[in-house]
């Protein structure tokens, strides 16, 4: 809106235009105030009714909440007010009028259910809580992508439409793709493989994938955004530094960044940026540490995966961000490279929080014929991904990477209950619109 002032940037003695949402209105019998919400906060107009033109009263006081207004008039210091200043109006427009009933109250002294505020999403965005996780994750996001840089990846763009699953399973989308079916993508892993490989060496993606689920958990999404990383002439080692790296980078910019947000989210004395290393776990300690604390009812045997119970057993005993490398061969995908002096045991990893798993990775098995044998010992037919497996007989060197799950990392980061909290419009089981 052309000449429009933020309600933070009012300064008394001006004449100004904001715009903005009707916030709250409060009728006192011979003055009146209404509440105006934008992006940056809010400020107060003053009505007082015998001495302003009853037209523009009429207008400020018939508007229901979460109208957008537009007002013209001159800031005055008001010490009582919420902000210390207000505007004495000469002009009130309702750009757009809001029904006055609303499906949820945004100033959010009603709470309302998860479901009705992923329902009326933009209501919910309103609220300054909810606003903050999403300003948050773009900072993360921000971050993230200068982490990489960093560390000298270029950002790639990977097909979401695909002929064929990343990790095959019953976990794909199937889609009519021009009478032929094709699928939504598990992952960009295949394809970041094939770029590691053709001479850009490092390469990174923050993109979404989508995984046909049966879960309906709070910590599971049907579509969700991968944070993805690969490295040529890099081994599992140095692609968890990488992880470690880029995930410190993201919470210290959310606490140089984000100081507004952490506190509107009741965070800002808790927030702490991970201080030195990840410690690095094998799978083996893993067990052996779990196993020690005679919490489950069976002690986990090599080739166990690691329960959400065990899990949460672990993270309570390490009590921070950590690695658990080393796992055995059998559990991993067959593109994880196996140790070379130990085929029982694979170069995969997870980076853990410890409330769940965020990164999954290792390094790439880059050799033709070792590939090959993977594919058909996980029963897939090799010529089905021969654009992948074709590309590796043209020279394609050592290469190690990782995915991320970025909403798993802010449900961590902001101590959030529900992973649908930091999605905009969550795709899960039951939800298909918005």
């Amino acid at each position: 809106m052309h000449g429009r002032t933020y309600t933070a940037d009012a300064a008394p003695g001006e004449t100004v235009t904001v715009a903005g949402w009707l916030h709250e209105t409060r009728d006192l019998g011979g003055i009146a105030f209404l509440i105006l919400r934008d992006k940056r906060g809010r400020i107060q107009v003053k009505l007082e009714k015998d001495g302003m033109d009853d037209a523009l009263v009429e207008t400020g006081l018939d508007a229901h909440r979460e109208s957008v207004l537009r007002v013209e008039g001159d800031v005055e210091e008001e010490p009582r007010a919420p902000t210390g200043v207000e505007i004495v109006p000469t002009a009130i427009e309702v750009v757009a009028a809001a029904d006055p009933e609303l499906p949820l109250d945004p100033s959010g002294k009603v709470d309302a259910e998860l479901p009705t505020r992923l329902d009326n999403r933009t209501l919910d965005l309103r609220k300054p809580e909810v606003q903050a996780i999403f300003r948050i994750r773009s900072a993360v996001q921000r971050a993230v992508r200068e982490a990489f840089r960093e560390h000298d990846a270029t950002e790639i763009n990977t097909p979401k439409i695909v002929a064929t699953g990343t990790e095959g399973g019953t976990e794909l989308f199937p889609v009519s793709y021009f009478g032929e079916e094709a699928f939504m993508n598990q992952s960009p892993q295949l394809f970041k493989q094939l770029l590691a490989g053709s001479n850009l060496e490092r390469v990174f993606e923050i993109g979404p994938i989508f995984r046909a689920e049966e879960h309906n958990t709070p910590r599971h999404l049907n579509e969700a955004t991968s944070i993805d990383f690969e490295g040529a002439f890099c081994d599992h080692t140095e692609a968890m530094d990488v992880a470690e790296a880029v995930t410190t980078a993201a919470y210290e910019a959310v606490a140089d960044d984000c100081a507004d947000e952490l506190e509107t989210l009741g965070l800002a004395d808790e927030f702490a940026v991970p201080d030195g290393e990840f410690p690095r776990l094998s799978y083996r300690d893993a067990l052996d540490r779990v196993n020690a604390t005679g919490e489950l009812d069976e002690h986990l045997v090599w080739g166990d995966d690691l329960s959400t119970e065990a899990e949460h057993i672990l993270g309570r005993e390490v009590g921070e961000h950590y690695f658990v490398a080393d796992w055995p061969s059998e559990v991993k995908p067959f593109y994880i490279k196996d140790h070379d002096d130990d085929e029982e045991t694979s170069t995969g990893f997870d980076m853990m929080h410890p409330r769940m798993e965020l990164v999954s990775g290792g390094q790439r098995e880059h050799r033709y014929d070792r590939l090959i044998e993977g594919f058909e010992q996980q029963g897939l037919d090799p010529e089905e991904f021969g654009y992948y497996t074709e590309m590796f007989r043209y020279g394609v060197p050592p290469h190690a990477g990782w995915g991320m799950g970025a909403e798993r990392l802010l449900v961590t980061m902001l101590d959030l209950d529900n992973i649908r909290e930091a999605v905009l419009f969550p795709r899960d089981r039951q939800r298909l619109s918005p």
